[in-house]
């Protein structure tokens, strides 16, 4: 009897998860839509997933030269949105449905735009600068250029009067500059600050799909169910009109009408056609919702190798995160001016382009090198947007090694009310601020719960800070931050996004509470069976429309293949002083109720009186639980159960809290 309820539930479960593929074909056709709208929009921009026009759109930009800094802002704006397109193409398609010629173009589709936009920017920057002279400070007599727009923020300053006593570079109206040494204020260069709040430098190879060998066992599967799949029906197919033709045959024998023998064939053949078709679609399915289980779990798995670093200045972007963009400090030679000749601008052109001032020089030998060429200090202000739990750290890039270290760098001062930090750099090159990726795990406590129709708060409580996310439908949005217990106001409130942008963007605000496969390396956390994790996140995302899910203390002292979390029904906005919470217990095949409540002096797996057990979430909670309760779990939409799926699957409440 337990057996053939077993069975029973399980198979109404399956019904249940049926939402999951149902909303990955949702997102097919949303894709599929989005690039016919694409089309049809017919405004120039190409489509980023179609080699072709990518490499046209690119060789026509580098074709067009003498473009202004404004100019190239402008463009600017359609070239990263390409990049983020391309992005998310690679993180929001299944691996499975993914081919490696693909991943190789759009990887090589976004290197080739971020080089060309950075190109851009440095020759424009070189024609400003050969207008120095023509926008030269009336006071000082050196040129000071402030450009700003959403995505970057341009400084120059040209020092056209070499003045040995002129060494405090600050720029209008802000605390952002430089504290320069006698020898750059007698020379002809200029400062360039060009604060991108987009990092071109370090997150090439972070937008990372799971590698062959994470997905080989899961294709592999799903290539034998599609095999499956095709035989199964072509079988179907045959043992159907060999019935036809026998039943052709015996009302031939039986000598019936003709017509009547023709339309008998007809209706037969028909329904064996629909009936093909069933199958087909029905297995198709099955493969869909395989493949997508299999994702799931790649999202919650952990690396079995910590990622190798060889020296201690180097940055481990696995633990670290760069916040507020990066900041390309250069000292550029100044170009030859601009000169007024009888009515005409005159400008002498070097073949060679921008060229970099190098400081200091390869050779010393005339100077003391230690007085000569000290470092310089460099005041910067941290982006607007981003959130700095602790000091930021300040790193510079290596470009032979291609990594972030954090030598080179010295008397580090952060000023968090101003927002500004103040250190002294060796050399110049791009910059970043970074900060511990993990500063936010493990959360201290969580909860899930309902707040309309298809609509539900996410609410995850850190040391620092409590994040309250909105999830409805395909959407999240940041509903509020605390920070020390007072409202932090963040320009993503009130933005709906869905699930991927949204988690990058709060990411990229300094509010990371999304663990990666390295995340177990660097922080100490309560580690659940991957299959067991995913099981609990799809039910609990199943009966999220009806039920509020929260953090219990139990969950760390039962052991890794189980997971324990509170519980409890809730149908109205109303939220009562002292909730009826129930402690549940659930191991990815059998749910029970436990006796003991959050308040007991030690844990027990004892059943609670008058339960029994279960082998799902959703049928443990169907034995207390109303008629309007289980009617809404039934009725909910199948994107809003995906999105919920998603968001827990991301934060892994159970294991990193």
């Amino acid at each position: 009897m337990d057996l053939e309820r077993r069975n029973e539930e399980l198979e109404e479960l399956r019904l249940l998860e049926g939402c999951f593929p149902e909303a990955e074909k949702l997102k097919q056709e949303t894709r599929l839509l989005s690039q016919w709208e694409h089309y049809l929009q017919c405004d120039g921009s190409p489509d980023p997933s179609v080699a072709q026009e990518m490499n046209t759109f690119i060789s026509l930009w580098k074709e067009k030269t003498n473009e202004t800094f404004e100019e190239v802002i402008e463009k600017s704006k359609v070239v990263l949105n390409l990049i983020e397109k391309l992005k998310f193409i690679l993180l929001e398609i299944s691996p499975c449905d993914l081919q490696d010629k693909d991943i190789i173009q759009y990887k090589g589709s976004i290197l080739q735009l971020q080089e060309l936009l950075h190109l851009k920017f440095n020759v424009a920057t070189e024609i400003l600068l050969r207008q120095a002279s023509t926008l030269a400070d009336l006071d000082s007599g050196n040129m000071e250029k402030i450009i700003k727009d959403e995505n970057v923020t341009l400084y120059v300053w040209a020092n056209l009067k070499k003045n040995p006593r002129y060494r405090s570079v600050r720029f209008s109206e802000t605390q952002i500059g430089f504290e320069i040494p006698r020898i750059l204020a007698t020379s002809d260069i200029a400062l360039r600050l060009l604060h991108t709040h987009y990092d071109h430098v370090s997150t090439l190879h972070l937008v990372s799909t799971p590698s062959k060998e994470d997905i080989s066992s899961v294709t592999e599967s799903v290539k034998d169910d599609v095999d499956n799949v095709k035989k199964t029906i072509s079988k179907e197919a045959e043992e159907k009109f060999k019935q036809q033709e026998k039943g052709s045959h015996l009302i031939q024998e039986e000598e019936i009408k003709v017509e009547e023998e023709q339309g008998d064939i007809e209706v037969k053949m028909s329904s064996a056609e629909e009936e093909s078709e069933a199958i087909k679609c029905e297995l198709e399915m099955k493969v869909l919702s395989e493949t997508i289980l299999a994702a799931q779990l790649l999202l919650v798995e952990n690396s079995s190798e910590k990622p190798e670093f060889f020296e201690d200045n180097m940055v481990d972007l696995c633990q670290f995160t760069t916040l507020g963009g990066i900041y390309h400090l250069d000292i550029l030679e100044l170009p030859p001016q601009c000169k007024r000749v009888k009515g005409w601008m005159i400008v002498e052109i070097c073949k060679e382009g921008l060229q970099k001032y190098t400081y200091p020089p390869e050779t010393t030998e005339e100077l003391e090198t230690e007085n000569a060429f000290p470092p310089i200090e460099v005041t910067l202000e941290v982006h607007e947007n981003v959130i700095f739990f602790e000091d930021p750290m300040v790193a510079r890039w290596d470009a032979e090694g291609k990594h972030w270290r954090t030598d080179g760098i010295s008397n580090v001062f952060y000023k968090p009310k101003e927002r500004l930090v103040t250190f002294s750099l060796e050399t110049f090159g791009p910059l970043t601020l970074i900060q511990d990726a993990h500063v936010n795990m493990p959360y201290q406590s969580w909860e899930l719960r309902p707040l309309d129709v298809n609509k539900v708060l996410l609410t995850v409580t850190t040391v620092f800070t409590e994040i309250q996310i909105q999830i409805k439908e395909n959407l999240c949005m940041l509903s509020s931050i605390k920070l020390r217990d007072k409202k932090h106001v963040s320009i993503l409130e009130g933005k709906w996004m869905t699930p991927i942008p949204f988690i990058i963007a709060l990411k990229e605000a300094g509010l990371n509470i999304f663990p990666t496969r390295y995340s177990h390396f660097y922080v100490i956390i309560n580690n659940k069976v991957p299959l067991v994790e995913v099981k609990a996140y799809r039910q609990m995302a199943l009966l999220s429309s009806a039920f509020a899910f929260g953090w219990s203390k139990w969950n760390l002292l039962c052991n890794s293949t189980k997971v324990v979390f509170k519980v409890r029904e809730h149908l109205t906005e109303e939220c009562t002083e002292t909730p009826n919470w129930a402690i549940l217990m659930f191991s990815g095949d059998r749910a029970q109720r436990l006796k003991i409540t959050e308040e007991s002096e030690a844990f027990s797996e004892a059943l609670k009186e008058e339960t029994e057990f279960h082998s799902t979430l959703y049928h443990m909670l169907k034995d207390c639980a109303s008629k309007e309760a289980m009617e809404k779990v039934r009725s909910s939409n199948c994107q809003f159960v995906n999105s919920v799926c998603h968001m827990l699957l991301s934060t892994r409440l159970l294991s990193y809290s």
